[in-house]
């Protein structure tokens, strides 16, 4: 999708680190206008060349005081004044616009993390209709503060102690929040965000999933050629089914589908995902079963990312080997493989600005963006990367794709390599975990929870503990059970089931599935964790 053929202004952000950065993403474009992210230390022809309306410098955990804290590059204040460009900093990127135009900013006395109450002192565009003195409660993160402003700038609001909460200056264009209006502990903070982008930037809201439709089959016809035929790899989950339909209706019949069984799929994922591509999405689709290749490579590995890479690199053997028998039967090669690569996956591939790596370590490598060899000989169609989870299924509504494949929890592409920990081919350890995990998604979806959580699954925990069964001592394996709710699989909260449906479970675990004799749950959010355990 080329963001200049959008039918909306671009907001674009600049990232700084912040664990909130991808919300400010999210929020904007639930106000129908495109949004896009990218490294706060980008050179300033990369942010040129996207023609923004408006900029947001992102938070981040930095300070302006360190040598080597991220900055916005060197002719951006002079581009943004020259060109009409707004600019909102929030919470470090306030401090960075205070700074670089001239203003100081110090160590406060006083440091404000959580919820705190903020006062308005002026009437400001940035708050409607508010008026001084009028309070409201915002979500703060800063150790440094503002202490004296640059030319021309106001203060608009203050914290309970006193501090810079916001400021403005309206001639140049330049904004700051101290606090994240993006997170839901501002209850205001979207209002806030409405009135910037409508009221004092004027920003036309007219994105939508259809312009994303019609875009991105421009973009298809125009990138693959009248005679260019295209591999797409499908794996049963939302991304790849969608990806695979987008481009279908794109080029038709020169699109050729092929589903791998890498031995890493979960309880008769092979069986189960076949039918319904042949009853109901009529794609033209070919299965390969590898899974002794994918085994054999994996033995004996245990680094999880030393798992994804080789699992990245075994897959793009098999396309290659698939496009080559396809260059035998069509009397030319295909040119192109689709992936559903979405832009969470892009983020968090990507690290931020500021841990010495140019831009917050990368949190793990996907097998379609950080997994796959230099040397492949097919050139990639990534037709999702710059949509989240739930705006693909809004587009797979569009394109009639069925609600059962929609609803589907999402299942990573490495699949049980990264849900075993360790070495996969230990004993039987695959067999065991796909018993679990059937026997808990089973469970949710009798108890009619399915649709209300993000994304479960069962772990093969490493670790073997002492049990009582049939009066006899057992000392068996561990399995872990994790559940979360999400709104884009950024950030998700550990699901709260009650303890009948748990106690249930855990008795059907332990009385199916036969070298097991204890199950745990994880209870932990993202962050401090990812969703997956590897």
């Amino acid at each position: 999708m080329d963001p200049k053929a959008v039918k909306s202004e671009l907001v674009l952000i600049l990232d700084y680190g912040s664990q909130y950065t991808h919300l400010i993403t999210r929020r904007i474009r639930s106000l129908s206008v495109f949004s896009l992210c990218i490294s706060g230390t980008s050179s300033l022809k990369s942010i040129t060349d996207l023609n923004p309306k408006v900029v947001i410098l992102s938070g981040g955990p930095h300070s302006v005081h360190t040598p080597d804290s991220p900055s916005f590059p060197a002719g951006f204040v002079e581009w943004a004044e020259a060109n009409g460009v707004f600019v909102l900093g929030v919470c470090y990127g306030l401090q960075l616009i205070v700074q670089r135009l001239g203003g100081e900013v110090k160590v406060g006395e006083k440091q404000e993390y959580g919820r705190m109450e903020i006062e308005v002192e002026i009437n400001s565009g940035l708050f409607g209709s508010k008026k001084v003195e009028d309070k409201q409660v915002v979500w703060m993160s800063h150790g440094d503060e503002v202490a004296k402003l640059p030319d021309g700038f106001e203060v608009v609001a203050r914290s309970q102690q006193g501090s810079v909460a916001a400021i403005e200056s309206p001639v140049r264009r330049f904004y700051g929040l101290q606090y994240h209006p993006e997170v839901t502990h501002s209850p205001e903070g979207m209002e806030t965000l409405r009135y910037f982008l409508f009221d004092i930037c004027k920003v036309s809201a007219g994105w939508s999933m259809e312009n994303v439709l019609d875009e991105e089959i421009k973009v298809i016809k125009s990138t693959v050629g009248t005679e260019d035929h295209v591999i797409c790899a499908l794996s049963g989950g939302v991304d790849s089914t969608v990806a695979a339909t987008l481009v279908h209706k794109a080029i038709g019949d020169r699109l050729h589908c092929i589903f791998v069984d890498n031995g890493l799929l979960r309880y008769k994922e092979r069986e189960r995902v076949m039918e319904t591509f042949e009853r109901d999405l009529h794609l033209p689709i070919t299965c390969v079963d590898a899974t002794d290749q994918f085994l054999s490579e994996l033995k004996g590995v245990v680094d999880p990312e030393k798992k994804r890479k080789i699992i990245g690199k075994e897959f793009i053997s098999i396309f290659d080997a698939f496009a080559h028998d396809l260059e035998e039967k069509l009397g030319r090669k295909p040119s192109y493989l689709v992936q559903g690569t979405l832009y969470p996956d892009v983020i968090e591939s990507c690290p931020p600005p500021g841990s010495g790596r140019t831009h917050s370590h990368t949190i793990k490598s996907h097998h379609n963006v950080g997994g796959l060899p230099k040397d492949m000989k097919l050139k990639l169609i990534e037709p999702l990367k710059l949509l989240f989870k739930d705006e693909v299924r809004q587009l797979g509504r569009i394109l009639d794709v069925p609600q059962g494949f929609l609803k589907r929890h999402p299942f990573p592409g490495p699949g049980l390599a990264v849900r075993v920990l360790g070495d996969v081919t230990t004993g039987n350890a695959l067999d065991v975990l796909r018993q679990v995990d059937e026997i808990f998604i089973q469970s949710i979806k009798d108890a009619g929870l399915y649709d209300e959580i993000w994304q479960a699954f069962a772990v093969f925990l490493p670790v073997r503990s002492v049990g009582v069964q049939g009066d006899q001592r057992t000392h068996s394996h561990v399995v872990a059970l994790r559940a979360v709710t999400s709104q884009d699989g950024m950030t998700a909260d550990w699901y709260y089931f009650e303890h009948k449906f748990l106690d249930d479970v855990s008795r059907k675990i332990c009385n199916s599935v036969r070298g097991v004799n204890r199950v745990v749950q994880d209870i932990t959010s993202k962050p401090p964790s990812t969703i997956e355990w590897e």
